[in-house]
């Protein structure tokens, strides 16, 4: 019971201390659909609405913090545009926030000075770029819809409708629209307007959602251009009663993908393989089956043992000529590995 009234009388405290700082500074707050807002423009701001990557988000934030705490503390980087606090139902904070700057360089100063800035002992708050959705999408449209009737549609029913474009396919029941809006609250706000609108409007059931095209392009942009992992392909080794059938070859081996000549040319690769449905070339002939079982086994243990066998040889046929050396060791060699296998 004690712990609960110490927690009770900080909450008072808390906000007591931020009623107090909102008459000395005179600054207004407004509640909007669980969430506390400071500008969006400020009463005073001298320079044009900010644009992308413009904002950060604050999490990690102390439930009984308050703006009285946090808009001195990011406005110590900058002229602030607007900060959000979000809020539940008992009055606490849920814990994040989200503060605007004019520039992105001045987000980016914010990030840097304030990550994992310590506001209360042994509790750091996390800052980092905020992913601001602007987009929405609006599915099972009907097929005959027109942009430009559409666009004019959207701007008298929800505010600050920059760009509208229509798509349609396959999997799409009637048609999408992507409707772009110019900042993340219009979005979030017409989110919530647009089905009900269109429903007691037109009599139109459609589906309002964040358009996941635009997640994609937020991920591709800031994909690590670390150089993927190439996992290394399995061999896959015949059996030596088939190894003489040209047909029995090809279904144990893998066929490789195709290539596009454009990236041939840019590793260094030819340009055309060495068997039209082989990695290998395929004959009934000892050479070329000797030649293969080497090709296949490079990589793996069977490569060390074909040069161990190789050397063997080599040293059992010194004095011959040197093509009849090559041959006839390459030949035992090949052979005695298939009797391994």
């Amino acid at each position: 019971m004690e712990d609960m009234r110490t927690q009770c009388q900080v909450s008072i405290q808390q906000v007591q201390a931020l009623e107090a700082w909102l008459k000395t500074t005179n600054i207004k707050l407004t509640q909007v659909n669980g969430q506390r807002k400071y500008g969006g423009p400020p009463e005073v701001w001298d320079g044009p609405t900010p644009g992308e990557r413009c904002e950060v988000f604050i999490g990690h934030i102390p439930r009984d913090t308050y703006e009285d705490v946090l808009i001195p503390l990011f406005s110590s980087v900058g002229p602030l545009w607007e900060f959000r606090l979000m809020m539940n139902f008992s009055g606490q904070n849920r814990g994040f926030a989200y503060a605007k700057y004019g520039t992105p360089a001045l987000a980016s100063e914010a990030i840097s000075k304030l990550n994992g800035y310590t506001l209360e002992p042994n509790w750091n708050i996390c800052v980092r770029q905020s992913t601001e959705k602007r987009c929405l999408c609006i599915q099972n449209l009907p097929p005959t819809s027109d942009q430009e009737v559409l666009m004019q549609v959207l701007q008298r029913l929800v505010d600050c409708v920059e760009r509208v474009s229509l798509k349609a396919g396959s999997r799409i029941k009637g048609v999408s629209a992507v409707v772009a809006f110019s900042s993340h609250y219009t979005a979030s706000m017409a989110k919530k307007e647009l089905e009900s609108e269109f429903r007691k409007r037109f009599s139109l059931e459609v589906t309002v959602i964040w358009d996941p095209e635009e997640n994609l392009k937020r991920k591709l942009t800031w994909v690590s251009r670390k150089a993927p992992r190439i996992l290394p392909q399995p061999c896959f080794m015949p059996d030596r009663q088939h190894m003489t059938q040209p047909s029995a070859l090809r279904q144990h081996l893998p066929v490789p993908p195709r290539v596009s000549q454009g990236f041939c040319r840019a590793v260094g690769e030819p340009l055309f393989p060495r068997h039209p449905q082989s990695p290998f070339p395929l004959s009934s002939s000892p050479n070329s089956q000797q030649h293969m079982v080497c090709a296949a086994s490079t990589g793996t243990l069977s490569s060390l043992r074909f040069h161990n066998l190789w050397d063997q040889h080599n040293l059992q046929m010194e004095g011959r000529p040197a093509r009849i050396q090559h041959k006839q060791a390459q030949m035992a060699a090949a052979q005695q590995l298939l009797e391994i296998f």
